[in-house]
């Protein structure tokens, strides 16, 4: 049951083991832990290595018995049960040392005081998937944290509470399989061969010799630059265990490696001139972009850099890191994880050197924003109103001569607008996600509940917004309050609403088309706010069918909309008159699931196929020819206009999202988002705030990103999950909110069965901590059609 041990010098420790006790030895237990003497016992190490005989219930109470005699408590083959978690999670501990292991965790919030804890292991908590923004704020002094196999995804979160822990070193997300503990592997190379490459000014070649496989793992080897075309030769190279240089004979141990010889091989052309001063909040370091792309095309041109990966192509594959998290396959992850961390030392076994944390930095800079609108610096947003109050951006304003000339040359509204964004958004790092309010009560007969396909914002009235359901119905409600303003009952010719579109000179109108070709034109102010099965034919306009229809979209004049489908064809309506005026046939080689009309000009609309092809084209000219035919590597699933027409957005299968010059098709954008290899993960993008964000989201993935459409930066993840459950939710279509800074909705579903969709409020500029939670689950149907 317990081990007593005692040290030289004469300190006394006892390890009990939890699965040699029973039930009716807890009680007596805590009787002696509370007759003994404090001198008595040094330290208690609670352990666990097989199934209990007694009740979990028993073990809170032991724990916090002994209080500050804890040294060590392993639960790791335990697997408590919630009620025991929520209890420690809320009480904390004294102990110094806590390995978990256990399948009810969800969302990590250790809301308890943990003050001695320097050693956390949570690895193999298969059921983390987020971090909670005070997770780790009672842990002052918590050095090595281990989270391999956890669900945990979100690069953002993960880092902002993270960042909370000021005495962290060492972080584990991945093991190396030699390690079992978070520090530096321990089978790294000589130190001679370090100094080498410390000298050279490169980032050394951290190995280690796998206990499975004696095979060498190479984290990162980062060279200084060489001559692509005369030293190609001379790169070292792996090939099975040996370290060998092409050409000539084996190295052997990389240690006995001469700086001469080694210097011989990275022969440079140009170094990397980064300042390793760089304060950890990121300031200026757009400057590093530059740099940092010209030492990627050297080392590409010599075969050594992958681009695409941000990762050296000879080495990455003899990475040796096992039990893995989501996070890390996030691109990019090592380099942002070292930029946002200052204080760290050693991730996932690999001590982090001088170079890594300058090409951390430099990566971080190339392909993230660390706020919106290149701002440099976090701010609140009471400094940004006082700047702008006194028409200054300066910190202060000493004298009145300084003032007026402050005045006088003081940043514009839309400078401070967006200041204040950024300081919003800077201060939520887990935003504001709420379902819309009219889906938790209003139901049909026979308790059903309204199953959004599409939906809509309003053009002109920020309150508005409408959405047609799976059942045919169109249901207009204020997102702001969650009353219904008006309610129309599938009728037999209607099924799956998934094309609608407001008009914008007559704002009470709106267009509503459904799967089987159906097509009305509806009057809001003619529409009964409740939920009835009685049809109301008042203002209400009946188009000639068109088949398999998928997409709807209504002119700038309002006075011609255009429908296409499951087909090659696209029809061209009249609004006033209700008939169809022509069908282009056969303008795509496959279905065309997206028509756009563009926002300032009655004639120019898009079309997106799934032959790979966008296409533009002008009713002037009778559209038998497009004005220009841009392709994908894959099917289009969405093509839009920007607000200001200047762009195309094209969103193709797997996370292909490009922008486009309108006025010719010539990329203007790539914005590189990772695929995930399915060839039915349909993504859809829109833009949010004007024309200066994207979001994307795609059918089989529960995450929305953001990027900047000017510099393709990725600003922001934001990952849609049932907060009861914790089941992740796919995003089946999205939009921005047109009257407000980083505000959106994203129609979201589960692949549980029999279960409903719903809209989920997207609010980046408010954090979602002290809010109402709220669950949501949903069911797939359809996720390729429409937009």
């Amino acid at each position: 049951m317990a081990e007593i041990q005692k040290s030289e010098q004469g300190k006394c420790s006892i390890k009990f083991f939890l699965n040699q006790l029973c039930n009716a030895d807890i009680y007596p237990l805590i009787d002696v832990f509370l007759a003994i003497d404090s001198s008595d016992v040094d330290a208690v190490d609670i352990l666990h290595e097989s199934p209990c005989n007694f009740n979990e219930e028993y073990v809170m109470p032991l724990l916090q018995t002994i209080n500050l005699k804890l040294r060590v408590v392993d639960l790791h083959d335990m697997s408590p049960e919630e009620n025991f978690l929520q209890d420690l999670c809320h009480h904390g501990l004294a102990c110094h040392i806590l390995n978990m292991r256990s399948t009810h965790i969800q969302k990590l919030n250790m809301a308890g005081t943990f003050m001695q804890l320097h050693t956390l292991n949570l690895d193999f908590c298969t059921s983390i998937g987020s971090l909670d923004k005070d997770c780790f704020s009672c842990m002052p002094s918590l050095m090595r944290l281990s989270m391999c196999e956890t669900r945990v995804a979100n690069l953002w979160t993960t880092t902002a509470a993270l960042s909370k822990l000021p005495s962290l070193l060492e972080l584990r997300f991945q093991n190396c399989l030699c390690c079992k503990d978070t520090g530096p592997c321990p089978a790294l190379f000589g130190d001679k061969a370090r100094i080498a490459f410390e000298k050279l000014g490169s980032a050394p070649l951290n190995m280690c010799l796998s206990s499975e496989t004696s095979s060498i793992s190479i984290r990162d080897a980062t060279f200084q630059g060489f001559h692509a075309k005369e030293n190609c030769g001379d790169l070292l190279s792996l090939t099975g265990s040996a370290l060998i240089k092409e050409g000539s004979g084996k190295f052997g141990n990389l240690s006995h490696i001469s700086e001469v010889e080694m210097s011989s091989c990275l022969q440079g052309v140009g170094s990397i001139e980064i300042s390793s001063d760089v304060p950890p909040n990121l300031n200026g370091l757009s400057n590093l972009e530059n740099k940092i792309t010209d030492k990627e095309e050297i080392l590409a041109r010599a075969h050594m850099w992958d681009l695409k990966s941000g990762r050296p192509t000879s080495l990455k594959n003899y990475i040796s890191h096992h039990h893995p998290s989501p996070i890390c396959f996030e691109k990019h992850y090592r380099e942002y994880m070292v930029a946002l961390l200052p204080r760290l030392e050693v991730l996932d076994n690999f001590s982090i050197t001088k170079m890594d944390r300058e090409m951390g930095r430099a990566i971080f800079s190339k392909y993230y924003e660390y706020l919106p609108y290149k701002q440099k610096n976090k701010q609140s947003v009471v400094t940004v109103l006082q700047k702008r109050e006194m028409g200054t951006t300066g910190a202060s304003c000493p004298n009145f001569s300084k003032f007026k000339k402050s005045c006088h040359y003081g940043k514009s509204q839309c400078h401070f607008s967006r200041s204040l964004t950024a300081a919003k958004l800077g201060s939520a790092a887990w935003p504001l996600l709420h379902p819309l309010h009219t889906f938790s009560h209003i139901y049909k007969e026979g308790s059903k509940r309204l199953r959004a396909r599409q939906f809509e914002y309003h053009p002109s009235d920020s309150r508005l917004m409408v959405f047609g359901t799976l059942d045919g119905e169109v249901v207009v409600i204020n997102h702001e309050s969650g009353k219904l303003v008006g309610y129309v009952p599938s009728a037999n010719n209607m099924n799956s609403v998934l094309g609608l579109c407001w008009l914008k000179k007559y704002p009470s109108k709106l267009l509503a088309g459904s799967d089987n070709g159906c097509l009305k034109l509806f009057d809001i102010s003619h529409i009964p706010p409740i939920v009835s099965d009685v049809n109301c034919s008042a203002g209400v306009v009946t188009f000639d069918d068109f088949d398999q229809l998928t997409s709807v979209h209504v002119n700038s004049g309002d006075d011609q909309f255009l429908a296409s489908g499951y087909s090659k064809d696209v029809a061209l309506y009249d609004i006033f008159s209700g008939k169809r005026l022509q069908l282009f046939t056969n303008i795509h080689r496959e279905p065309i699931n997206v028509v756009k009309f563009a926002h300032h000009s009655p004639f120019l609309f898009a079309t997106s196929s799934f032959d790979h092809d966008v296409k533009l084209w002008d009713l002037r000219q009778k559209p038998q020819w497009p004005c220009y035919t841009a392709s994908s590597s894959s099917g289009n699933v969405m093509v839009c206009f920007s607000p200001d027409d200047r762009y195309l957005l094209v969103s193709a299968v797997d996370n292909e999202v490009k922008q486009l010059l309108a006025v010719d098709g010539r990329l203007h954008m790539d914005f590189k988002i990772a695929s995930t290899g399915s060839a039915h993960n349909y993504t859809r993008s829109y833009y949010i705030n004007g024309s200066d964000y994207i979001i994307s989201g795609s059918c089989d993935e529960n995450v929305v990103r953001i990027c900047c459409t000017q510099t393709g930066r990725r600003l922001r993840d934001v990952y849609m999950e049932d907060v009861e459950s914790g089941n992740s939710l796919f995003v089946q279509s999205l939009r921005g909110d047109p009257f407000r800074l980083f505000h959106m909705s994203v129609l979201t579903a589960s692949k549980r069965p029999c279960s409903k969709w719903e809209i989920i409020k997207v609010n980046l500029l408010a954090s979602s901590h002290g809010t109402e939670e709220h669950s949501h689950g949903q069911n797939i149907r359809s996720t390729f059609l429409g937009g």
